[in-house]
């Protein structure tokens, strides 16, 4: 009885022993960040230095000093709070970025070091910069009104549905009125919103709009074109046309639901009719299956072209379930090697999006 009391006791010490050595094995944090990253967004050379602000509170009895603050390229310098610090004071470091040295998407370290044990830590800025350019006229070339822009159409690229999809286009005040932010005017779909980001774009300077695309809201998935109109104050409407690929979000699932999710399964996916006429319709079925232990729903199928008549007999495939589309493809009026894709979306999440592509040769 005494050799098992004995034995209990060493092992009760010998636990508590490991958790006071794996406590103090993990230091706790002496300042508290309000961000670690900040975002400066899209940045104009001709705009200057930009400034990112981090904020910090002291949470440790000890008085607290910043040592020092250093940055990872000489296009940053930093300034922060020079005076010591009591328990629950707060100070600040102030990093000033120059857009002139770097071009594109930037991401900039910053070490805080402070004079107790455990405060050190890391910053980070990230941003686009944009050079400046000598020649707008060259370089903003598709021309609306007096809006100048490096490209005719917008892409949005992948939207998803979880969140809105953000992008800033840069253009150039060619006209010779101001472009005041509370005067822009948007008409177009509700789901997608223009804002200047500036208050106001003076003539023959550049100006950055931020379009938002809720693919939520959209309420549809696959590619799509849509038109926009422009106008600051009484001026002529511009039209705008945004490009955006629509996917489904599915958040990520453990490795035991791999089996049981919905899983859309294609016989083929791929199709080469080799030689055909530009004057035979071409007929094929396709065996889709969901191999997956819940119900599959087929959300829809888009093809990159008119000349595909997609058809399917349901849009719900229960676990096991099998069930043919029927693929029409009218090759009139086109001639040589071509490549129609037919795009499935489903709620499989693994594989929300699947491609089937249709090649020939056309005489």
């Amino acid at each position: 009885m005494m050799t098992r009391t004995k034995s209990l006791f060493f092992l009760i010490l010998f636990i508590s022993l490991t958790q006071v050595g794996i406590a103090q094995e993990l230091p706790l944090s002496k300042l508290v960040w309000e961000v670690n990253k900040v975002n400066l967004g899209t940045v104009f050379e001709e705009s200057g230095p930009q400034l990112a602000t981090f904020r910090f509170t002291h949470t440790q009895d000890s008085v607290f000093v910043l040592e020092r603050v250093w940055t990872d390229c000489g296009c940053t310098t930093a300034e922060y709070t020079q005076d010591s610090l009591n328990v629950g004071e707060e100070g600040i470091v102030s990093v000033s970025f120059n857009p002139s040295t770097t071009a594109g998407y930037f991401s900039k370290l910053v070490v805080v070091k402070g004079n107790l044990q455990d405060t050190q830590d890391t910053l980070y800025i990230e941003g686009v910069s944009i050079p400046a350019v000598s020649d707008p006229e060259l370089v903003y070339t598709a021309r609306k009104g007096d809006l100048g822009f490096r490209l005719s159409k917008v892409n949005m690229g992948d939207v998803f549905t979880n969140e809105p999809k953000i992008k800033d286009v840069e253009f150039f005040n060619f006209g010779p009125s101001v472009f005041f932010r509370d005067s822009l005017q948007v008409y177009g779909p509700e789901y997608i919103r223009v804002d200047l980001i500036q208050d106001s774009v003076p003539p023959m300077t550049r100006g950055l709009l931020q379009i938002s695309y809720n693919g939520q809201e959209k309420g549809d998935l696959g590619f799509f074109e849509e038109g926009i109109s422009l106008t600051f104050g009484d001026s002529i409407a511009q039209q705008m046309a945004v490009l955006a690929n629509v996917f489904e979000f599915y958040p990520a699932f453990s490795k035991e639901n791999l089996r049981v999710v919905p899983n859309l399964s294609i016989d083929k996916i791929e199709i080469d009719l080799k030689e055909i006429s530009a004057n035979t319709v071409q007929n094929q079925l396709v065996t889709l299956t969901n191999k997956g232990q819940k119900s599959l729903e087929i959300k829809k199928i888009q093809g990159n072209c008119d000349c595909l008549v997609l058809k399917v007999p349901q849009t719900e495939l229960a676990p096991g379930e099998s069930m043919t589309m029927e693929i029409t493809f009218d090759p009139k009026g086109r001639k040589g090697i071509d490549q129609r894709n037919i795009y499935i979306f489903s709620n499989d999440p693994l594989n929300p999006v699947q491609t089937l592509v249709i090649k020939s040769r056309i005489k």
